[in-house]
């Protein structure tokens, strides 16, 4: 291996680890202080019953494995940049799609971001980690209004600073995420607007209401705050109908997807994680594959399903095309249509 492409190899490395296998050096938890409940132990957030994250070992043995497939330096959308109209009808349901995690959910007259990423890398640093293959689905300057923001986690892929401060500085929406994100995001923009919910919460505005709900994952933003700030999916629901939004998750033997039917009845529509799935032995536990995510739609009694986090940047294994492929045979086994299940790219837009 050539010196240079030994210095970008740790510096993926390093870009990847930094976030992803932080251990607890820092007594207490830097962002939140509560009281204990079924998932905050007083100084971490779990799942319930659930699977935590692997450790360091395991990350050395998933990195140098020797399995992880080459992506193509561009993997171009068909689709062209959208222009979103300003504001949908009230009893409208639009959602366009940006990339990887990042959404555009026009529903009841509110324009309302997911997990906003536009940087060209998911990275705590500018010049290594995982890099986008496409542009964003929208131009920023072509954006509507924007009323809210939704986060769903602190990881690199869905918790962008440098597009969040141009969000603020541009919108200024109100940001809507779980326990502990808004210390992290108010030591960079201390005007940030915050609604933080718990597992169980809701925020509403006008006809829209936001449910903060249990998803199977973990957060880390650096070397010391693994698990220091909670984790969440979203139901929105308006005039249109329910929408179910999961930003990252694993499958958890279709528990939170049970409880959600159970709590919400069937919806209009759920965005699902189809991607960064592989190897299984170290990504189940977190990222669902697409066979999961079928599972999953059907548990929820879903109308519509619309699979994201795949073909934008490269965070796992698989190859780039693997999640869309996979995500069609799994409906196949399943005798469902891909009309109802479609893997998004970016620029797409989706009227319910």
């Amino acid at each position: 291996m050539t010196r240079r492409k030994l210095f970008w190899s740790l510096g993926a490395i390093f870009a990847a680890s930094t976030a992803l296998f932080a251990s607890r050096a820092v007594a207490g938890n830097r962002y939140y202080n509560g009281p204990v409940s079924d998932h905050f132990d007083g100084t971490i957030f779990f799942n319930p019953d659930g699977t935590p994250p692997g450790g360091f070992g395991d990350f050395l043995r998933w990195q140098f494995n020797g399995l992880k497939q080459k992506w193509p330096a561009v993997f171009p959308s068909p689709f062209p940049k959208a222009k979103p109209i300003e504001r949908s009808a009230d009893d409208a349901m639009i959602v366009t799609y940006v990339g990887h995690a990042s959404f555009l959910f026009q529903i009841g007259g509110k324009n309302i971001l997911a997990d906003p990423v536009w940087s060209t890398r998911t990275s705590p640093v500018s010049f290594a980690g995982p890099k986008r293959v496409n542009e964003p689905g929208i131009a920023f300057e072509d954006l509507p209004p924007i009323d809210m923001i939704i986060l769903t986690h602190n990881h690199y892929d869905h918790m962008d600073i440098v597009t969040l401060e141009k969000l603020l500085a541009a919108h200024n929406p109100l940001i809507i995420a779980p326990l502990g994100n808004d210390t992290i995001i108010k030591k960079h923009i201390p005007t940030a607007r915050f609604a933080v919910l718990d597992w169980g919460q809701n925020y509403s505005e006008s006809s829209v209401t936001i449910h903060c709900e249990p998803c199977h994952h973990w957060s880390a933003r650096g070397s010391s705050d693994r698990r220091h700030a909670l984790w969440a999916a979203f139901v929105i629901e308006g005039p249109a109908g329910k929408l179910y939004h999961i930003g990252d998750t694993g499958f958890h033997s279709g528990i939170n997807y049970k409880a959600a039917r159970e709590k919400f009845g069937a919806f209009k529509l759920a965005t699902l994680p189809i991607g960064a799935y592989e190897p299984r032995w170290f990504m189940q536990g977190q990222h669902q594959n697409p066979d999961e995510a079928v599972a999953g739609f059907q548990l929820l009694g879903a109308e519509v399903a619309l699979g994201h986090h795949w073909g934008t940047v490269q965070l796992t294994d698989e190859a780039v095309e693997a999640p869309r492929l996979a995500l069609h045979a799994a409906l196949e086994k399943a005798g469902i249509s891909r009309e109802q299940f479609l893997a998004l790219q970016a620029g797409q837009v989706v009227a319910v």
